[in-house]
């Protein structure tokens, strides 16, 4: 019985995955066969079905965030089901959907985490940039940072959710009660913050770049009741504005926008540097505010609301394989809504 158990370890640690990685430098991904990971305690092993693309992904591969892990599988919008659950690990079947959002770990025990804000943690640790995230046929992750999706969203459909969603969500409540909003840069978050705000009887004004017309329709369609060049002026202003394009000239024009008492929110983890701007841009009590990861909390807040709204995701599939073509894709923004890697079935 020994000699069995210690001859299935060592096949399962010899099995091997394809992955695309992050070896070194910037800008490239390259194809490899690595091992399966094992899950350790409270840690489950998913097969991955589908793994979104965020422009995050895109800061990680280009060297505009500091220091990642290396070698890298990049990925954090991972919906996979349960394949394997390390010791400890029961919070999830095996056979269950689940998925896994950029924070990945939180330490649970500063005072960061105990006011319920563990989104700032120093000790947390993040999916596809200090942890090996869903660009693979396989990804472990700690069941505590999992969550269960719901059942209307295909696979496909359900990755833009774990960042684009959840991050976008987040951003939205920091406007507070804003009724006339501003959505700078029209890609997979704003599509679905758009209908969220739609959902709360808000008023969506979409900014693009300019002369990007397909953007402005595709706003258009989802609610907004105005959609222009961001370089532009809105009709009247705004409540408040959320900034999702990593573009600094953009802090400034936003506060152009917003009346007094008006709030800008800057939704990205990384963003140019932004521009010296008169105070007068900024008094009468204006405000500027970063949003920085997400917590538990607003996933299950964002997985309970969207089914119900219901929010539609905008999706174009790209094989695993193709990982570097659909980052280049999202760089040079060819496509509407968010890109998804499908690993090999």
């Amino acid at each position: 019985m020994v000699r069995a158990a210690k001859a299935a370890e060592a096949s399962a640690s010899a099995a091997a995955m394809f992955a695309m990685r992050l070896e070194a430098g910037r800008g490239t991904l390259v194809p490899a066969a690595v091992p399966i990971p094992r899950p350790g305690p409270k840690r489950i092993l998913l097969r991955v079905r589908a793994c979104g693309v965020c422009r995050t992904d895109l800061h990680v591969v280009d060297g505009e965030l500091p220091d990642p892990k290396r070698p890298l599988i990049p990925g954090h919008e991972i919906v996979g089901v349960v394949a394997a659950r390390g010791r400890g690990a029961v919070k999830f079947r095996l056979g269950q959907r689940v998925g896994v959002p950029w924070l990945g770990h939180a330490c649970g025990a500063c005072r960061w985490c105990a006011e319920g804000r563990e989104n700032l943690c120093d000790a947390a640790r993040f999916t596809g940039y200090q942890l090996d995230g869903g660009y693979a046929e396989y990804a472990a992750a700690d069941e505590d940072f999992c969550f269960a999706l719901p059942g209307r969203y295909s696979d496909v459909e359900a990755a833009p959710l774990l960042c684009a969603g959840l991050i976008g969500y987040r951003a939205l409540k920091q406007a507070g009660d804003a009724e006339s909003l501003g959505l700078y840069g029209f890609g997979a978050a704003a599509h679905i913050v758009a209908q969220v705000a739609r959902f709360q009887k808000r008023r969506v004004y979409a900014f693009t770049r300019p002369g990007d017309a397909a953007s402005r329709r595709f706003a258009r369609s989802l609610g907004a009741v105005w959609a222009g060049d961001s370089d532009r002026e809105p009709p009247r202003p705004l409540d408040a504005a959320l900034i999702f394009a990593p573009v600094g000239a953009l802090v400034p024009a936003a506060l152009r926008a917003v009346r007094k008492g008006g709030a800008v929110v800057c939704a990205g983890i990384h963003m140019s540097d932004i521009p010296r701007f008169p105070y007068s841009l900024l008094w009468g009590e204006r405000r500027i505010q970063s949003v920085a990861n997400l917590t538990r909390g607003d996933a299950r807040e964002f997985l309970a609301l969207a089914p119900k709204i219901p929010v539609r995701t905008r999706t174009t599939e790209f094989p695993l394989s193709a990982a570097n073509e659909a980052l280049d894709a999202l760089r040079r923004g060819r496509f509407e809504g968010a890109a998804v890697l499908v690993p090999p079935r």
